[in-house]
C-alpha cells in the first residue's frame, strides 16, 4: 500500500532512488543545491511554514512543540489545504508520496508535522 515518506533534500542518492511522487515542502530552496540536482514534481512552498514562523522557530528544538501547534494552525487556515489533501490522496491510490525537506534535524521539522497532518486527515 502506498504511503507518505520523508527524505532530506541533501540525501540526493535517496531522493533519486525513491519511487513515488516527490514534493519539496520547504518555502525556500535548499541552500547549496542546484535545482537540476534535486528531482521533484512539485514545490509546495504555499503550504510551508510562513517566513515569520520559520524565522521564529530557527530549528531550536525547545521551540518545536509550539512550532508544531503554530504550523498546524497555519495549515488549517490555508485555503489550499483541502486541495493539497485531495491531490495527495489521489496520488496515494497508485504511488508513494515523498515529502522532501532541507532541515538537518530529521525529527523536528515542518515535513514531520505536515506528514502527520496528512496521515491524520487521510485516515
Amino acid at each position: 500500500m502506498p504511503q507518505i515518506k520523508l527524505i532530506r533534500a541533501y540525501d540526493q542518492a535517496a531522493v533519486k532512488r525513491a519511487s513515488g511522487y516527490k514534493i519539496l515542502v520547504d518555502r525556500l530552496w535548499p541552500r547549496g543545491l542546484a535545482k537540476a540536482d534535486l528531482p521533484y514534481q512539485w514545490w509546495l512552498k504555499e503550504l510551508a511554514p510562513s517566513s515569520e514562523l520559520r524565522k521564529w522557530f530557527n530549528h531550536q528544538d525547545e521551540r518545536y512543540p509550539e512550532f508544531k501547534q503554530r504550523y498546524l494552525a497555519e495549515i488549517a487556515a490555508n485555503p489550499l489545504s483541502a486541495a493539497v489533501l485531495d491531490f495527495i490522496s489521489l496520488c496515494l491510490q497508485s504511488e508513494d508520496v515523498i515529502l522532501i525537506y532541507g532541515a538537518k534535524n530529521e525529527q523536528h521539522n515542518q515535513a514531520v508535522v505536515l506528514k502527520a497532518w496528512l496521515e491524520q486527515k487521510l485516515e
